[in-house]
Formats: C-alpha cells, sequence, structure tokens
C-alpha cells in the first residue's frame, strides 16, 4: 500500500532541527570548470531536498571500475563529492525564507514513513543549461513513495512561488560528472558499463538507500527531517 503524505498547516510553532553548516566559498577554482545554472547573489541561497546516500566499499570498487572503464574510451568522468537522490530541483530561497520554508516542508512530512529503494540501472543525464553530463543510476523500487513525497514538497516550493520538481522523474543517485554534453559518448558504452555492474562475484549490484531522514540544503545549512517509523 502506498503511503499517504496528509499535509497539516500547523507548522507556526515547529522549529526546523539544523544539523550541519558549512563554510561557503566562491573560488570558482574549486569547482572544476563547472557553471553555476543562476547567478550567485548576497541573500539568494541555492536550495535542494534529497535523501543522502552513504557509500559502501563495494559501491566504491565499483564507481573506480566505472571511471576506468569510460576513461578507457575516452569520457573522463570525476566522480561526485558526495551522494544523494535529488526530491526537487534546486531552487533560490531568499534568507528571510529559510525559517518558514522548512516549518512548512517539516508540517507537510509529518505523517510520510520511512522506507528503502534500490538502485541499479545505469542512466546517462544532461542538465538543462547542457553544461554537464552525469552517469546515474536509476531507482528501480520505491518510486510510488518517492513520488509521495515529491508530492509534499512541491506543495511548500508553490507556497513560496519557486519551481516544482519534475512531472516525470527519473530518481537516481548520480555517480559521476563531466563538463559540457557528452550524453552520445557515454550512451554509447552504457550497455559495457552496465555489465560491470551486472556481473558482480556476488550477483548484480544494487545501491540501497534508507530513506529515513529525508534533507533540505540552503547555502552552507543542512536540515534534517526523520520520517516515522
Amino acid at each position: 500500500m502506498v503511503f499517504q503524505c496528509r499535509r497539516k498547516r500547523r507548522w507556526k510553532n515547529m522549529s526546523p532541527k539544523q544539523d550541519e553548516e558549512e563554510p561557503q566559498t566562491e573560488d570558482s577554482s574549486l569547482h572544476g570548470g563547472r557553471i553555476r545554472s543562476f547567478k550567485h547573489e548576497r541573500g539568494n541561497w541555492a536550495t535542494y531536498v534529497y535523501f543522502p546516500y552513504h557509500p559502501e566499499e563495494e559501491f566504491e570498487e565499483l564507481l573506480e571500475e566505472l571511471l576506468s572503464a569510460a576513461a578507457s574510451h575516452g569520457v573522463v568522468l570525476t566522480p561526485q563529492e558526495e551522494f544523494h537522490l535529488s526530491l526537487s530541483q534546486t531552487v533560490v530561497l531568499r534568507h528571510h525564507w529559510i525559517q518558514p520554508f522548512m516549518q512548512s516542508l517539516r508540517a507537510g512530512l509529518t505523517h510520510c514513513k520511512r522506507f528503502v529503494c534500490s538502485a541499479g540501472r545505469l542512466r546517462v543525464y544532461c542538465n538543462a543549461e547542457r553544461t554537464r553530463t552525469f552517469l546515474g543510476m536509476e531507482a528501480f523500487t520505491g518510486h510510488a513513495q518517492l513520488l509521495d513525497l515529491v508530492r509534499v514538497i512541491d506543495q511548500t516550493l508553490t507556497e513560496f512561488q519557486l519551481e516544482t520538481f519534475y512531472k516525470d522523474p527519473s530518481f537516481h543517485v548520480s555517480l559521476a560528472w563531466c563538463v559540457g554534453d557528452l550524453t552520445e559518448e557515454l550512451k554509447e558504452i552504457t550497455k559495457e558499463l552496465q555489465s560491470l555492474v551486472d556481473e558482480r562475484d556476488d550477483g548484480p549490484f544494487h545501491l540501497n538507500l534508507d530513506c529515513a531522514e529525508l534533507r533540505c540544503r540552503t547555502g552552507n545549512k543542512t536540515f534534517r527531517f526523520s520520517l516515522e517509523a
């Protein structure tokens, strides 16, 4: 049975939990040639909602093999610094919106239950600006629960007149990226790369996410939202 996230408007007295704060930097040399999707302005906070993935040793070994195989075909990929499954696009929050945004999001998630989802099929993605190409691993379980969460998150985004998530999302964990649009080059070798995922000694590799704690990162702050057991 697919759970329903029942939204309640009792959020004025709820305080979101902020657990992490990271230093911000604007040194473009630290971004590997990546191009911003929007101009950085003081008071604007890049914001997105996601489930984190904490790599296992087997995943790290597989990723090394995938990068090596891609490089042998002339496609040099950079591994992600951290791994996650996105449930929103990256939007811009004004600083004074942060607290009410998090309160609204927490209220909407009140009755959402935790679950597990798994990914295993490699797919190629490119951003809207065609400035970066990604190798990702698409989820094959938990799709209905992820869609329910997106509906809740979209309601908060709509309240703040921000762009909602994709209409037909491909839920995935990005593994690695490169600058520019190398979609065709990566697609040509996807079958070979997929064989590295499927033909493991212990059977096909499945990336399993314990979807128990949703997170929202805005600028250098990360807010955490525990789902019901």
